[in-house]
């Protein structure tokens, strides 16, 4: 359902089956991994006019994975790990590497 580079790739599926006996599927929560035990191979300082995409292409080679920067530094909401100028942010290891 989901693509591998997807954040939802390994969560479970569940059913929740209605008094009418519909079936509605849904994710599981998706919980943020420890970031304690994360490869860091960079770090980013936060600039006027960064963008979370722009720096996830940088140094991932894909905009789309700006979930693992959020992972690292444990972040729930994106756009909040941009707010601040000067802000140091973790950049994990590129899947598969």
């Amino acid at each position: 359902m989901f693509l591998r580079t997807s954040r939802y790739f390994d969560i479970e599926i569940a059913k929740y089956v209605t008094a009418d006996q519909r079936e509605i599927a849904y994710l599981r929560r998706r919980f943020i991994p420890s970031s304690a035990n994360a490869t860091i191979f960079a770090e980013h300082k936060i600039e006027e006019g960064d963008r979370l995409d722009n720096i996830t292409a940088k140094y991932l080679g894909d905009p789309e994975q700006f979930w693992r920067v959020c992972d690292v530094n444990d972040a729930m909401q994106p756009d909040e790990l941009t707010e601040e100028i000067g802000r140091w942010l973790k950049i994990p290891l590129p899947a598969g590497r």
